[in-house]
């Protein structure tokens, strides 16, 4: 359903790195899903003002989105997606910089982008494509970088159809009135009037390191997405393990795979006889395992935390049991171990007292985290049941680690599952025949 990029455009992304010693790793990552409008409706409320008409899209509009690198480097290329959408999409005035505060861009520091040499790349749908390398001079010590945050710019041409997507960005990102035309070059923050709480388009940014950098995939649902977390402080869980890295000097970045609503096993339910990829809650794990894990340059681990909507959203019905779904995590780790990965098992944390609890699905629950903990099949395990559930009532969250859904963290659990990671997963290397 996602497929590859054209091979001109893979020979444009593939050049070889400055020094022999350095490596592409991705250092940003938010899967895909949609396409816009569709997805968890708490996520992000229609822009009405930015896209008057939803299922038409942008028109003629430039997109300033922030993101924040967990490596840096002092080249950089992007990917653009229009996996989901249903007409062919032209991104060009494509700019990188560093952010110096909301929309505004640090001055000196936004550098075109190209594509095969061109400074526009139109993409079919279902497909996504590699931006050429940019040099970034403004990063001369990457340590100083730590916490700052790119600003891609990038113009959509015409009217772009259902947009590619990642709803829930807990990031403010801008965007300029329809029918502006492109103003990636401008550095000041007057041109983008609008903002957004969602990523649009773009779906990684790579850096050049060293070549002992490692990254870590977090591959999961709305609890690995940070739903309920506060926006713009990066209280996801995997950002509290990126610091923790940080402060231990061990070189890792920490990629966000996680999606909203997301499932081990299927899609969630959409209209007779709708495209199956316009489904907010992306598509299952299984299927996306491939293009929002295995495929990202640099991965050496991944760490699923998946099948709480499985189990929730089957209620009382019988079917996916926790065999379906442990069987579904056993072809995961095949898939992650046939490419070389170190592949971790997290448990999943309590729901009781959500909108979708049931005792049938505890009971899954309770199968599933105890397979995880005892079945050996995974090369390591964070128990993140434990460290979120009340040690008075196991089936609920923590008074104080509850965002008051009973089902998603506050920013002081998820900072508590990241505690709960032992780092000495990490220090492995991953076995000898990963191939990248």
């Amino acid at each position: 359903m996602i497929r590859a990029v054209s091979a001109a455009l893979v020979i444009a992304a593939l050049s070889a790195p400055a020094h022999a010693a350095d490596k592409w790793i991705t250092s940003w990552a938010a899967s895909v899903q949609g396409p816009y409008p569709v997805g968890n409706p708490s996520a992000q409320p229609v822009q009405k003002f930015a896209f008057p008409v939803p299922e038409a899209g942008a028109r003629d509009q430039t997109f300033r989105l922030i993101v924040m690198p967990e490596v840096w480097g002092k080249q950089a290329r992007l990917r653009f997606s229009n996996a989901l959408g249903t007409k062919p999409v032209t991104f060009d005035g494509v700019h990188v910089g560093l952010q110096f505060g909301s929309a505004t861009v640090a001055p000196g520091t936004n550098k075109p982008v190209t594509f095969g040499g061109k400074p526009s790349v139109t993409v079919e749908p279902g497909k996504d494509a590699w931006s050429d390398n940019v040099a970034l001079p403004f990063v001369k010590d990457v340590k100083a970088l730590a916490g700052r945050k790119l600003a891609v710019s990038f113009h959509v041409a015409g009217e772009t159809g259902p947009m590619t997507w990642h709803a829930k960005a807990l990031q403010t990102s801008y965007v300029t009135a329809p029918g502006s035309g492109a103003k990636g070059q401008a550095e000041d923050e007057s041109s983008f009037p609008f903002s957004t709480a969602s990523w649009f388009f773009l779906d990684a940014v790579d850096m050049m390191a060293p070549a002992d950098t490692k990254v870590i995939v977090a591959f999961g649902d709305s609890i690995t997405d940070g739903a309920r977390s506060t926006p713009d402080t990066n209280n996801r869980w995997p950002d509290h393990l990126a610091r923790r890295l940080l402060a231990q000097g061990i070189k890792m970045g920490v990629l966000n795979a996680g999606i909203g609503g997301n499932r081990v096993l299927n899609e969630a339910p959409v209209a007779p006889g709708a495209d199956m990829r316009a489904v907010g809650a992306g598509i299952n794990a299984l299927a996306r395992f491939e293009h929002h894990v295995l495929s990202l340059p640099g991965a050496t681990h991944v760490i699923v935390l998946e099948g709480i909507n499985d189990i929730g959203n089957a209620r009382d019905n019988p079917t996916p049991s926790a065999a379906d779904l442990i069987a579904a995590h056993k072809q995961l780790i095949e898939q992650a171990h046939a490419r070389g990965l170190r592949i971790i098992g997290a448990t999943l944390t309590p729901f009781w007292g959500a909108a979708y609890y049931t005792e049938a699905g505890e009971a899954k629950r309770q199968a599933l985290n105890e397979w995880i903990r005892t079945g050996k099949a995974y090369d390591g395990v964070v128990d993140f049941d434990k460290a979120a559930r009340d040690p008075a009532d196991p089936k609920k969250l923590l008074e104080k680690y509850d965002s008051c859904d009973y089902l998603h963290p506050s920013d002081a659990g998820y900072k508590a599952m990241a505690d709960a990671i032992d780092l000495s997963l990490f220090r492995s290397s991953p076995p000898a025949t990963a191939s990248r």
